[in-house]
């Protein structure tokens, strides 16, 4: 068997004009920074390779200059397919001037077509994206005018809607890994998420595609444990060691063994966090907790409900997932986001994914950008900016209860929190909760028809979704509903004649005792407020 090592330029040089271009990483987890940033140098210095179509799952970059911001070229590509764009606005910019042509599918239904390609089939059928923009009904999950194709098909089966996503074959994939032998045998103990490292490669090869792998170092033959070989080398064509700069475990570290599993630090030393809307949000949240549940937390508000079940001793209640493929642990946020310390397992991102779609989710918790009065979620698209669906579709529409968490208003609130009582020093500019949403990243609609528990929680209100919409069910203490709820909504909410209050230890400065699958207490009396 003849060697597969070769320079990086070398390698760069084996990609050709037109290609079908995947590459592999979540955020920066993964992602082969040293080869696409000499697919950008080779393009600005030669002009090739040239209108490539760039295939992604995940969101790969740093919003600035890193992961696939390198392809972020007029002429580089012609064509985007991907799962999250915000992290990549160098695409953007080209996606929203009309200079490629542009999708959004859902980051686990790409995912899921690797290994659709791998096995030749026509393509990925599937409810998830019903009713949101992915359904060709809707937009098709098309991001611009000259976005023409349809690559998103509804279809029935059996009397039920489904969606048909279309494969399409890789004529080179990229990937990262940590050590490899000269025949291309590759492993991945040092990274942070597997993610679709197999199928991709074997996708590519069954496309008669050719699969590139950056790793950190080559090993001699036979060193390697081949039970720890994700990425064999039969699929393999090229192997290029990497600069240390460009193989950070995540964007933001260089490496950290609790991520990987080759060692477990201490957690037990997460600071509290200080009282105020965020942590009053995350307190109402995390009494939405199912005991032993599997968990999904967004970006975001989110987050902050692990920082609070530590706080009140019930982070124990709760396994924490993510996308990437971890379970358990304590997922990382920022540049780090797809890696999580202590991890319990590591998945293919596609098993993730297969779990999620098929309800294994308990409760999510995910972010509230905007909602109209069908209970519709946008967290995909704001005027000018593309953001993306990431794995929200997936996540939003399948798990049991989504309970949707963020602040009433945006823009420059203020607020106080103290004895028990929430007082709106100033309130944001823009109003989240809106007649219709921009885009439909979450279908109340669909929510409905599979008898979904979904809430919406903020730090002055909280609402549940029902048939005839959103129902006010909860105000905090020392809120007036008509001036800082009902005033600041595009539409008239349904009230509860049971309205409750919000339990007033949420916004005291001492842990509240939490019970899983506690609620607030009725409101007491009359609401002369109202």
């Amino acid at each position: 068997m003849k060697s597969k090592l070769m320079s990086k330029d070398k390698a760069v040089k084996l990609i050709k004009d037109g290609d079908t271009v995947a590459v592999g990483g979540f955020v920066g987890c993964a992602h082969p920074e040293d080869i696409t940033s000499e697919i950008e140098e080779n393009y600005i210095e030669n002009r090739t390779p040239k209108n490539l179509t760039l295939i992604y799952a995940a969101g790969q970059g740093d919003s600035a200059d890193r992961g696939l911001n390198h392809f972020g070229h007029e002429g580089l590509v012609s064509k985007v397919i991907g799962g999250h764009w915000a992290l990549s606005p160098k695409l953007q910019k080209l996606a929203l001037d009309n200079k490629i042509e542009a999708y959004n599918l859902p980051q686990g239904i790409i995912s899921q077509l690797y290994r659709d390609i791998a096995a030749k089939r026509p393509g990925t059928i599937t409810h998830v994206g019903l009713k949101t923009f992915i359904d060709p009904r809707l937009e098709g999950g098309k991001l611009n005018t000259i976005t023409k194709e349809n690559i998103v098909e509804l279809i029935n089966i059996g009397g039920k809607e489904y969606l048909f996503y279309k494969t399409i074959p890789l004529d080179v994939v990229i990937l990262r890994a940590t050590y490899a032998d000269e025949f291309g045998n590759a492993t991945m103990e040092k990274e942070a998420a597997i993610l679709d490292a197999t199928a991709m490669a074997q996708a590519a090869k069954n496309s008669g595609g050719i699969v590139i792998v950056q790793v950190e170092q080559v090993v001699s033959k036979g060193s390697l444990d081949p039970k720890k070989v994700k990425i064999p080398g039969i699929y393999v064509d090229a192997i290029v060691v990497s600069q240390p700069k460009n193989h950070m475990q995540t964007f933001s570290e260089n490496y950290n063994p609790s991520y990987s599993g080759e060692a477990r630090f201490l957690v037990n030393s997460i600071v509290p966090m200080q009282l105020n809307e965020r942590k009053v949000i995350a307190r109402r949240a995390a009494m939405e907790l199912v005991p032993n549940s599997v968990t999904n937390l967004g970006i975001g508000i989110p987050e902050g409900i692990a920082t609070v079940a530590n706080e009140e001793g019930i982070a124990d209640e709760m396994t924490l997932t993510i996308e990437s493929g971890g379970i358990g642990g304590v997922p990382s946020g920022g540049l780090s986001f797809g890696a999580s310390t202590n991890p319990q397992s590591i998945l293919d991102q596609a098993s993730q994914f297969d779990y999620y779609d098929g309800g294994g989710l308990d409760v999510a918790f995910l972010g509230l950008a905007q909602c109209d009065r069908d209970g519709n979620i946008n967290v995909s698209k704001f005027g000018p900016k593309i953001a993306g669906c990431g794995g929200f579709i997936n996540i939003s529409q399948n798990s049991k209860k989504v309970v949707y968490c963020g602040t009433f208003t945006a823009g420059g609130l203020k607020v106080k929190v103290e004895n028990g009582k929430l007082n709106i020093e100033k309130d944001g500019k823009f109003n989240k909760f809106i007649d219709t949403v921009e885009q439909i990243s979450f279908s109340g609609q669909y929510a409905q028809s599979i008898g979904q528990t979904v809430l919406y929680i903020t730090e002055r209100a909280v609402f549940r979704l029902t048939k005839e919409g959103l129902f006010l069910e909860e105000i905090a203490p020392g809120i007036d509903m008509k001036k800082d709820i009902l005033d600041h909504m595009d539409f008239r909410p349904k009230i509860s004649e049971n309205l409750k209050i919000m339990d007033e230890r949420i916004f005291k400065e001492e842990p509240i005792g939490i019970n899983i699958g506690q609620s607030s207490k009725e409101f007491p009396g009359e609401l002369s407020n109202v």
